[in-house]
């Protein structure tokens, strides 16, 4: 019998002391796995999605809330900002390039953004098919809107009032024509309706002169104030700075002299990276004691299962094995209920991935990417040496077995 053979048959022979062994070795594995891929899906989703987005204006608010909603299209805005006097500060000779975003309706849960062609080109958006739009309601979306809607070229749609899914009022009299389609970018880009500003002016002026048609008024004084113009309003504006010094001043500036917020987007994921990291310090030492007891557990399993296998040990010496073959079969033990363990929490972290990644797919449109991480090698490589740790002290007593005392007995 081979040392593999002798190594499964032993482990068979103790099924329910094998199967604590590898459930407790999976689980520590599990979760380390896991933290650590949603931690590096994570960042690299937030990374890929800014876009070289320097700072973000948008109405007074949460900062963070004022990033969420204005470049990863996760939150609700803080409101609105007049259009007149963001397009007077992207005058402002330390900013590069400003990139209007209005914001306001959603088709099947998919935003309709309000935009110029700068921004596709954040994300180096090229089309699958047809062209960008170029007239009032003409749309070009993304290859998830695309896929999950089943939009194609040609297609006319009509968009519904709100950012939520759920139905609210539905624009059933100005309605969007799909002139183009975005390749896949795995960015924010994917999963937006891009058309011109106007668009979303014209949907909500004409919404707002509905509104006013079924108003009754008292005075011709209050008449005229609700029919005056309504000002043109934007939900952000994305800043690309001209040089360094923007980020110093532009900020500060805005902050104190405008009715706008800036925000930095690299500041406000800062703090969110500062928060998650606490989450994620705290799993990893929970799963890294969880291994530990595991790793104990490996221990004293292979340190009482001597005693019953004394007599056997001494015969495998009797009919011609060396000390080291008693000692490479208890370590080769240890480092299988090591292996085992690192399979099979391997196979669960990426399950559960899976559920994450529909989860998060279906309910806010983003897809987790990345399935294997440079975590998983220096997993294994430390299961590999606990497995050796725990099976040391006893593959040493097993090597130094007193044959003429074990058979005399």
């Amino acid at each position: 019998m081979n040392i593999i053979q002798f190594n499964y048959k032993q482990i068979k022979s103790r099924p329910l002391s094998s199967a604590l062994n590898v459930i407790l070795f999976a689980t520590g594995i599990t979760i380390i796995s896991l933290v650590f891929l949603l931690k590096d899906s994570f960042e690299n989703q937030l990374d890929k999605n800014a876009g070289d987005i320097g700072l973000v204006v948008g109405a007074k608010g949460s900062p963070l809330q004022l990033i969420l909603s204005g470049i990863y299209h996760v939150d609700y805005p803080t409101g609105n900002i007049d259009y007149a006097e963001a397009m007077e500060l992207s005058r402002n000779p330390l900013i590069k390039q400003a990139i209007p975003l209005a914001l306001g309706d959603n088709y099947k849960s998919f935003r309709i953004a309000g935009t110029n062609t700068a921004y596709p080109a954040l994300y180096k958006g090229r089309l699958r098919a047809g062209k960008l739009w170029q007239k009032d309601f003409e749309v070009t979306i993304g290859s998830k809107v695309a896929s999950k809607t089943g939009l194609t070229i040609g297609d006319t749609f009509a968009g519904v009032h709100g950012l939520s899914a759920e139905p609210d009022h539905v624009h059933e009299d100005m309605l969007y024509t799909v002139t183009g389609i975005f390749e896949e970018t795995t960015t924010v880009l994917d999963q937006l309706i891009l058309t011109n500003v106007e668009s979303v002016w014209a949907i909500h002026a004409d919404e707002h002169d509905e509104h006013d048609e079924h108003d009754e008024h008292d005075g011709d004084e209050d008449h005229e104030h609700d029919h005056a113009e309504k000002p043109k309003e934007i939900t952000t504006l994305l800043i690309q700075y001209q040089n360094p010094m923007g980020a110093i001043t532009l900020p500060r500036l805005i902050n104190t002299s405008t009715n706008m917020q800036a925000a930095s987007p690299a500041q406000e994921i800062n703090r969110l990276y500062a928060l998650l990291g606490v989450g994620i310090q705290a799993l990893t030492y929970i799963s890294g004691f969880i291994i530990l007891i595991s790793a104990l557990s490996i221990f004293i399993s292979l340190l009482s299962s001597l005693k019953e296998r004394k007599y056997e040990l001494a015969l495998i010496r009797v009919m011609g094995g060396g000390r080291l073959r008693l000692f490479s079969y208890l370590i080769l033990e240890g480092i299988s209920f090591a292996v085992l363990g690192y399979i099979a929490g391997f196979v669960i972290s990426r399950a559960a991935m899976f559920f994450l990644s529909s989860y998060t797919d279906t309910n806010f449109n983003y897809t987790l990417q990345g399935w294997v991480a440079l975590t998983d090698v220096y997993l294994l490589v430390a299961s590999l040496g606990i497995g050796v740790v725990a099976a040391m002290i006893p593959a040493i007593k097993a090597m130094n077995t007193n044959i003429s005392k074990t058979l005399n007995q």
